[in-house]
């Protein structure tokens, strides 16, 4: 038995104003390749099949599709819902689906049959039990009570979710027994666990009051194929619990490790190998730090580019100095490049810095124009000729101010 464990597509995702449109389709079309390539039987997704409850009509396509390029190669597909995800929108086409070799999970129900699905091999014999368990929320699994200290509703939060996996566990045990053949029991889970490693673009979800679901409560099962957290990555030291992480980056931090998919190889009820699949780079990103003569260094480095695929850049400025043409200086840079620059930012340790030193200077320490110099710079948004407009502006009333001032003086 093969599967290929993804999660956290987040088809539809706009990357500071960039469609990832491109970047989804061919990591699809990969994904399909690489079903073919190495026979899977099934291919697992683990949550965040959208980046949105309502996602874009041209995300919806780039899934349906999918659906039905992979019916081609008999692979089964099983989708889990994540917390980015809508209920009403994987429900709404989830008994279509069906007809297409595909099961679609997006939320536990009170039937816990109809969350163990048997996995099978292209010829139609059974090769897995799947507890399949989509993004939990608290209503799904209790009920609020009166008085609970906040340590009372963790606690009783993560029994629950422990009692829901152990029940789908002796359930997946009891299918296995009915089918009588050895197979490996598999669950799936998309919820932030103890020790993992997270990125910019994950946001912290909390069910109810816990922040961590403990990797040891997990049911002895085969495999845990987890969703949620960005980065491919082992929880706790195990072999057997894994987060796939995205198929492509969804922040600038998380361009420090290739992307990939999980394929398990699986004999009877047996884990023979799990082999890392790598997914090429469908588009160049990088992050580029220093000052802004380190900076136009490391931008010559773009000069041979390929100018059919322009590299979206993170530039990271560091700098004490208050420059208010930081964006025309780095667009005179850039200009000629196969770039583009799609954060421009401080470094954060020198807003820290900035912000540091602010709080300990008085205005009696400042000119009128440094005050207005430092409020003019939190305007991220302005151009420059906006810019200048409002320097020439303040000039003006500085002048007035200051003319009526000395008239005044003169008067008396």
């Amino acid at each position: 038995m093969r599967l290929i464990h993804t999660s956290d597509w987040h088809l539809g995702q706009y990357f500071f104003t960039k469609s990832r449109a491109a970047e989804h389709q061919a990591f699809l079309r990969w994904l399909t390749e690489q079903v073919e390539i190495h026979q899977a039987d099934a291919v697992i997704v683990a949550g965040d099949i959208f980046d949105t409850g309502s996602p874009p009509s041209y995300a919806r396509e780039l899934y349906n599709r999918f659906v039905v390029e992979l019916q081609h190669t008999g692979c089964q597909l099983v989708v889990l819902a994540g917390n980015h995800d809508s209920v009403a929108t994987l429900n709404e086409s989830k008994e279509l689906l069906s007809c297409l070799n595909t099961r679609v999970i997006a939320t536990v129900g009170e039937d816990l049959p109809e969350q163990v699905l048997e996995l099978n091999h292209r010829d139609g014999s059974p090769g897995a039990v799947l507890c399949a368990i989509p993004f939990l929320r608290p209503r799904d699994l209790i009920a609020s009570q009166a008085g609970q200290s906040g340590s009372d509703k963790q606690l009783a939060l993560q029994e629950a979710i422990a009692a829901h996996y152990d029940a789908l566990y002796k359930a997946a045990q009891a299918k296995r027994d009915q089918l009588g053949v050895p197979l490996p029991i598999i669950a799936t889970g998309h919820l932030t666990t103890v020790g993992v490693s997270t990125s910019d673009s994950v946001r912290d979800i909390y069910i109810g009051t816990l922040d961590a679901f403990p990797a040891q409560a997990f049911p002895p099962v085969d495999y845990v194929a987890l969703g949620h957290i960005h980065r491919a990555q082992c929880v706790a030291k195990t072999h057997h619990i894994r987060y796939s992480g995205s198929p492509i980056a969804l922040s600038f931090d998380e361009l420090g490790k290739a992307k990939s998919v999980f394929l398990l190889d699986f004999t009877g009820a047996t884990l023979n190998s799990i082999d890392t699949l790598e997914i090429p780079v469908f588009q160049p990103m990088q992050m580029i730090k220093g000052s802004l003569a380190e900076i136009e260094k490391q931008l010559m480095q773009f000069t041979d580019g390929d100018a059919t695929k322009p590299v979206w850049l993170d530039i990271e400025v560091a700098t004490q100095d208050y420059l208010s043409d930081i964006q025309r200086r780095i667009q005179t840079l850039t200009a000629e490049l196969p770039v583009e620059v799609v954060l421009l930012r401080r470094s954060k340790e020198q807003r820290i810095n900035s912000i540091e030193q602010q709080e300990k200077e008085t205005l009696s320490e400042l000119s009128v124009s440094d005050v207005f110099e430092r409020r003019l710079s939190l305007e991220a948004d302005a151009d420059e000729q906006r810019q200048a407009r409002m320097r020439t502006l303040f000039a003006q009333v500085v002048d007035e101010v200051t003319s009526g001032h000395h008239a005044g003086d003169a008067a008396q």
